[in-house]
């Protein structure tokens, strides 16, 4: 009776959440990472190259490229704003996402997109610093945004959500997919992250931050 007790008791341990886990899982603020599209597998990407219509501001594709380095995206708060590294990035929230390579935020506003006429989506700002058309709210389903989640982003300023057309360019960036900013949660319009560098959330008693990474 006794040994059938403690199987029970193991078993019911066993079921339990790992805390750590779920902790390691959080997309915070301060982490590098790439944003895959959920419906064409595409990661968005941005690049020293403007557009030839509409703001003319740095253009801003997908591409297919695991291995791009210019897919690095920084997880900030929203215009004019701090949060703390390392902080779970909640479901609701304003964030801005900086791209690693060029520092400038990932931004929309009301010019159309040069293939398919949507919502343009550039990338905007000098050394991380821009205006409210680069702030972005997560929506997702959970307390916090999870690595493994599927969320949309919509456009705080004009109310879009951040999706791809499906459209590809043509030369100088042949096989780039078209960004846009479309008016309801549609197709194209659902990320989750891959590629990065997260900060782990401390834990109360550490005085240091923890990373967790995957292949970059």
């Amino acid at each position: 009776m006794m040994h059938t007790l403690m199987f029970v008791v193991l078993a019911l341990i066993s079921c339990l959440p790992n805390n750590n886990a779920v902790q390691n899982n959080y997309v915070t603020c301060g982490s590098i990472l790439k944003l895959l599209n959920s419906d064409y597998a595409y990661r968005l990407h941005s690049h020293d190259v403007k557009y030839g219509s509409g703001s003319g501001q740095q253009s801003v594709t997908g591409v297919e490229q695991k291995e791009d380095v210019n897919s690095h995206w920084v997880v900030k708060a929203q215009t004019k704003k701090l949060c703390e590294r390392g902080e779970p990035i909640a479901c609701g929230a304003t964030i801005t996402l900086e791209h690693l390579t060029t520092k400038k935020n990932l931004h929309s506003h009301h010019f159309s997109s040069p293939l398919s006429g949507e919502q343009e989506v550039s990338a905007y700002g000098v050394d991380g610093v821009g205006d409210t058309g680069d702030n972005w709210e997560v929506v997702c389903s959970n307390d916090s945004w999870m690595r493994d989640a599927h969320v949309r982003l919509r456009h705080v300023d004009t109310g879009m959500y951040l999706g791809m057309s499906g459209r590809s360019y043509g030369r100088p960036i042949s096989g780039q997919m078209e960004i846009v900013g479309l008016h309801s949660p549609q197709h194209g319009t659902r990320w989750t992250t891959s590629e990065g560098l997260y900060i782990v959330p401390k834990d109360k008693e550490s005085t240091h931050a923890e990373y967790a990474h995957t292949e970059l």
